[in-house]
């Protein structure tokens, strides 16, 4: 049977903004006809030219590229998608990858430092970019979220929201409520890459304090100056926040962010079957490394079975990566799970993590904790790497340079068949394990290589051939999750959804792509391959039963994906449930035509 008529039309998405009595259309600034001014009142009170959108974007651009550092780059950025978000995300769209690492790492992490001597030149004084909830007045959730609804246009309603309280920032540690950059660049990616409408996206900071001195002593800190809360207090007041968001905009999804490891795996665990959630740091982290892992092992030159993987750094992030790839390695590779796991190796800040160690591990670490090491403890990573003989290293420790020279070429020395694997994914680039550069120069350009930073390409001197670094970025992967999860609308984020999204991804590489070894597909891409890895996003949904919004399940039924009866998420979607999901992306005007014609 034939799936009901559903509007797809992105213009519509824009309805909210549409004018009322009290509200102004979309901002076009200086592209504004005339007889429009003259209906707003706005004769002479601005200059008389009229523009079209490109001469907008060209004085934007030549503004951008006349900003001394990255920092000015950011904060004229934001005050340019706080006044007219058009030309924003028609700007971003078109330089995504120059514009991409300053609205979102490496440079969101210096804004967020900066981020309470900053925020007044961020956006104009009436422009609200978020909610602000400190601890003291979780018990106004409500009254909150009233304000926020009052300060938005008619018919915006919250669909998407990105919430941190600042307690591990990127690689920075404890940023306190100066972590609402975070939610506000993660955003910003959910539009640029997967079309989520901007006017439906939350971002959200639980100001519970900072136990950062360097802000509690800063005069002009704009949180709250207190010590963070015991563990009992912080999930009482969290679970207020989110009782009150969920009552005010049923079936948002949420996206958890940046929380310390006890907390972000303890979140996960109380809210993933009771609302529609995903924790970025753990479950998006573990789907792009592992989609890039996929792509790594077909090149390597050994089968899956034989890697040995040693993870440096042994968060929320590393334990999450580490237990995709060991499903996979289940579920494609047949390998019996304790086996699988015994291919896994973590370096923390005490060496190898082994049960006889001799101290207390938390508790996200037992899983992975070596107990055939004989009684051997290695202290260090150059240690562990003479013990484990890795194939593949993989780097979540914010410890910058952790893959020096003598590391990488030992790793290098050691694969002398397989191509290595290294994976330097800390963030921001201060906190990168090596570069790219080191990278190539010091495993004889043989390394298969995934950042979690931006690096420049590499030029190899003998031979003048460029190579693109990979970049194990979550945006492409959380973008069309949220995209996915907001179409079919499931009950629930399950580990199976984020593993055929690894698997999507893996299949979006070209051919060339393929070719010259890289592990993702080029970042112009991005919105071609979101829809792709939602369209697979939206079949798994379906396929588990999951999905509430009958258009998608009906859909999905009468067109099946190539393999729609295996076991196995397998990332495959159909043409016709590709299109569909390519139209309900939004997308910026552009034209004045169709600005006007939509709004007013």
């Amino acid at each position: 049977m034939a799936p009901a008529v559903k509007n797809t039309d992105s213009t519509a998405t824009n309805a909210c903004l549409a004018p009322s009595p009290s509200k102004k259309p979309l901002s076009m600034g200086t592209a504004l006809p005339y007889e429009t001014r003259t209906a707003m009142h706005l004769k002479g009170l601005v200059p008389s030219g009229v523009e079209d959108f490109a001469a907008q974007e060209a004085r934007a651009y030549e503004q951008l590229r006349n900003k001394g550092t990255d920092l000015e780059k950011y904060i004229f950025l934001s005050w340019l998608r706080n006044t007219n978000l058009n030309l924003f995300y028609r700007m971003v769209l078109k330089h995504l990858k120059e514009i991409a690492p300053i609205i979102y790492t490496p440079t969101v992490g210096q804004a967020c430092q900066e981020f309470s001597h900053i925020y007044p030149f961020l956006a104009p004084p009436a422009a609200v970019d978020g909610l602000y909830v400190p601890l003291n007045e979780v018990d106004s959730i409500d009254e909150i979220i009233a304000n926020y609804k009052a300060s938005i246009p008619e018919g915006c309603r919250p669909e998407t929201t990105v919430i941190t309280d600042g307690s591990r920032i990127l690689g920075l540690g404890d940023l306190g409520m100066n972590g609402m950059g975070i939610p506000v660049g993660k955003l910003q990616l959910y539009v640029a890459a997967a079309g989520l409408d901007p006017n439906n996206c939350l971002p959200i900071v639980l100001d519970f304090g900072t136990d950062n001195p360097k802000y509690l002593e800063d005069p002009l800190y704009l949180g709250i100056r207190q010590k963070r809360p015991a563990d009992d207090e912080f999930y009482a007041a969290t679970e207020k926040v989110l009782n009150g968001l969920t009552r005010a905009f049923p079936g948002i999804f949420i996206q958890f962010e940046d929380f310390n490891t006890p907390h972000a795996f303890g979140l996960l665990d109380q809210w993933r079957d009771r609302i529609l959630c995903f924790n970025d740091d753990i479950q998006g982290t573990g789907s792009v490394i592992l989609a890039g892992f996929i792509s790594a092992i077909k090149l390597a030159g050994i089968p899956a079975a034989d890697q040995r993987v040693l993870f440096v750094g042994a968060g929320s992030a590393g334990v999450g990566v580490a237990k995709q790839l060991v499903d996979y390695l289940v579920l494609e590779h047949k390998i019996p799970e304790e086996k699988a796991k015994a291919m896994f190796w973590f370096v923390d800040s005490r060496g190898i993590i082994t049960a006889d160690r001799g101290d207390t591990l938390a508790d996200h670490k037992v899983y992975f904790a070596r107990s055939d090491n004989n009684g051997v403890q290695c202290k260090n990573l150059e240690e562990a790497i003479e013990f484990v003989k890795p194939t593949a290293m993989i780097g979540l420790s914010t410890i910058y340079k952790a893959f020096n020279e003598k590391i990488l070429r030992r790793v290098n020395e050691i694969n002398t068949v397989a191509r290595p694997i290294i994976f330097p994914l800390s963030n921001p680039k201060t906190k990168a394990e090596c570069t790219f550069e080191e990278a190539m120069q010091f495993t004889d350009n043989r390394v298969l290589f995934a950042s979690g930073t931006a690096f420049p390409e590499y030029t190899i001197p003998s031979t003048n051939d460029t190579r693109v670094p990979g970049q194990g970025n979550n945006m492409y992967v959380f973008p069309p999750i949220g995209l996915g999860a907001k179409l079919a609308k499931p009950t629930s984020i399950t580990d199976s959804m984020i593993f055929a999204v690894s698997k999507a991804l893996s299949n979006t590489l070209s051919a060339d792509e393929i070719a010259r070894g890289e592990l993702y597909p080029r970042i112009e891409r991005i919105r071609e391959t979101s829809a792709q890895v939602a369209a697979a996003f939206v079949h798994q949904a379906v396929r588990e039963g999951l999905a509430q919004d009958q258009y998608w399940v009906d859909l999905v039924n009468a067109n099946p994906a190539s393999s729609a009866t295996s076991e196995i998420p397998d990332g495959t979607y159909s043409q016709a449930v590709l299109d569909e999901v390519t139209k309900n992306m939004w997308a910026p005007a552009d034209s004045v035509h169709q600005v006007i014609s939509t709004k007013l």
